[in-house]
């Protein structure tokens, strides 16, 4: 393995355990056994260091989204599997949820501006499958970004937000019934 992946590799487990404020330069060169000069070779700050691993983390979302999607499914078939497993992805992968936990108890500016930056990628992402969908003839043309927007807000309040406020949990079913009746309805040709 060469030695920036080494970097991006004890860079992200740092930051994975104590956060974004919390991680030196000094705790990734001794997670990574390097010299702290070996990461500035790579790497001009924190910042820059911290972007490569947000943007790696977003990539491999983006992969495991796809794999995801039911082959030969519809676009709502696919759209629901892609976004469910991105909101797992958000719950499970380590990072991003302790990006999610810091920017609620810190409120770290950093961290808020990376959750907006992965949000964007994140809506593009789907704006993307939607445009393809309008093209293969599956969607009725539409306000892309919007939609896309609206669907990622949606499953994520249903899905994450809904259980903080309510005893009732909703199951998958009932997600599935409700965005299919109401917002997948409006798309379709």
């Amino acid at each position: 393995m060469d030695r920036r992946q080494e970097i991006l590799e004890a860079a992200a487990k740092s930051f994975s355990l104590f956060g974004y404020k919390a991680t030196t330069m000094d705790q990734v060169a001794k997670i990574a056994n390097v010299g702290k000069g070996t990461i500035y070779t790579f790497f001009a700050n924190k910042e820059e260091l911290f972007n490569a691993i947000v943007v790696k983390m977003i990539d491999e979302m983006r992969v495991e989204a796809d794999k995801a999607a039911l082959e030969g499914g519809t676009f709502e078939e696919k759209a629901h599997a892609r976004l469910m497993h991105m909101l797992k992805f958000r719950e499970t992968h380590l990072l991003y949820a302790k990006l999610i936990d810091e920017e609620k108890e810190l409120r770290t500016p950093a961290v808020a501006e990376v959750l907006q930056e992965i949000e964007e990628a994140i809506v593009f992402y789907i704006e993307e499958k939607i445009k393809k969908a309008i093209m293969n003839g599956e969607v009725r043309q539409c306000d892309t970004k919007l939609v896309a927007y609206l669907l990622f807000k949606s499953y994520l309040a249903l899905v994450v937000d809904w259980n903080k406020t309510h005893d009732e949990e909703l199951d998958e079913d009932r997600i599935v019934k409700l965005i299919s009746e109401t917002i997948f309805k409006s798309l379709f040709v």
